[in-house]
């Protein structure tokens, strides 16, 4: 009997060349979109949207010349719950979310592995660009980096159990993304020249400002800018509107570049400096998953990545507790945000990762 896979398509290439490599593969494939919002809830247009009438049209053209049953999830619900409010509770509380991962955590790995398995099927398939491989001699399944590392996703994927990791599959980890759309293009699909969306879903112009403040129907009071001794260089507008490292959009005239250091809830200040004062060694790291080991007793020399675009850099992993790590840096690193994800990795193996905290 043929192993059952079900393909999340969202309308997009990736997704759907993912879909046609596994029925390639001999599986027998069911093609899902996940409805994750009403566009009109989050104020975003039809036409720029993940969520769009266009994106589930292309996905469900695939579907069709594949020749495999398709249909669409409504997760509306879930994703407003798991993925949203987490994303507006984070900015209110100073920090910069990654929503990506949060609806790969909450949503694709874990309500689409759910429904899955009530619908018997073997394997969840997605357009990822990571590997993964089971190493015998740890008995554990392995994240890695995918081959292409300009289309590297495994950074976002570092939530992953071992149950999940052995039911997942990645068709594109060993690809580029120039081969990916050679086989679209080949198969005749109609999203084989669609550009990759490079925005929040849910705030796809970009401006989530805006959309926190639509969400939520509140508005964010101004406060002080201040430097590092406390004396007040001006006025922001509301918390929620900069993160750290930012230097544009401040709104200042002052006499050399400035930046956000540092966000003070309590007094509802944010902190200027130099672009030196931006760096440093140590931070904090809470909720961390440990995919390629158990907790380790003592610290691990390890590669980490502090945000998605950024290579990752030698830091020494400690161990603090079941799920929570101090990480030190060989040398400071730029803008460490809290919020964001810290991935540990050893060569293309994510060992584990979880959320930026404080800084020392």
């Amino acid at each position: 009997m043929r192993k059952k896979a079900m393909v999340a398509m969202s309308g997009g290439v990736d997704s759907s060349v993912a879909a046609y490599l596994t029925r390639e593969e001999g599986f027998e494939v069911m093609g899902v979109t996940l409805k994750l919002f009403e566009n009109e809830t989050v104020g975003a247009s039809c036409e720029k949207s993940c969520c769009s009438l266009s994106d589930v049209e292309d996905a469900r053209s695939v579907a069709f010349r594949l020749d495999i049953p398709y249909y669409v999830f409504n997760y509306t619900e879930a994703f407003q719950q798991q993925v949203i409010q987490r994303f507006v509770k984070a900015y209110e509380e100073g920090e910069t979310p990654n929503p990506c991962i949060d609806c790969n955590r909450y949503i694709k790995f874990s309500q689409l592995f759910e429904q899955g398995k009530e619908l018997g099927q073997d394997y969840i398939v997605t357009g990822h660009y990571s590997q993964i491989q089971y190493d015998s001699g740890s008995g554990r399944y392995l994240l890695k980096k995918a081959v292409d590392p300009s289309k590297d996703q495994s950074y976002v994927l570092y939530a992953m159990t071992q149950d999940q990791l052995a039911r997942a599959r990645f068709p594109l980890g060993g690809m580029s993304k120039r081969q990916t759309r050679r086989i679209a293009d080949e198969q005749g699909f109609v999203n084989a020249k669609k550009r990759d969306s490079q925005d929040i879903c849910f705030a796809p112009d970009g401006d989530y400002v805006r959309f926190i403040e639509a969400y939520t129907g509140k508005t964010y009071p101004p406060g002080d800018f201040v430097d590092l001794r406390g004396r007040v260089l001006g006025r922001h507008r509301g918390m929620i509107s900069y993160t750290i490292g930012q230097r544009k959009g401040l709104g200042l005239a002052l006499p050399r570049p400035m930046y956000v250091c540092g966000k003070e809830l309590d007094t509802n200040r944010i902190v200027l400096g130099l672009n030196e004062d931006l760096f440093s060694r140590s931070f904090s790291v809470r909720d961390v998953n440990w995919i390629a080991c158990d907790v380790p007793r003592s610290g691990l020399d390890l590669k980490v990545k502090i945000r998605y675009r950024q290579q990752e850099q030698a830091a020494r992993v400690i161990p603090t507790g079941d799920d929570t790590v101090q990480v030190e840096f060989t040398e400071p690193q730029r803008a460490i945000t809290k919020g964001q994800a810290a991935v540990f990795y050893d060569g293309d193996v994510v060992v584990g990762g979880g959320r930026i905290g404080e800084t020392v």
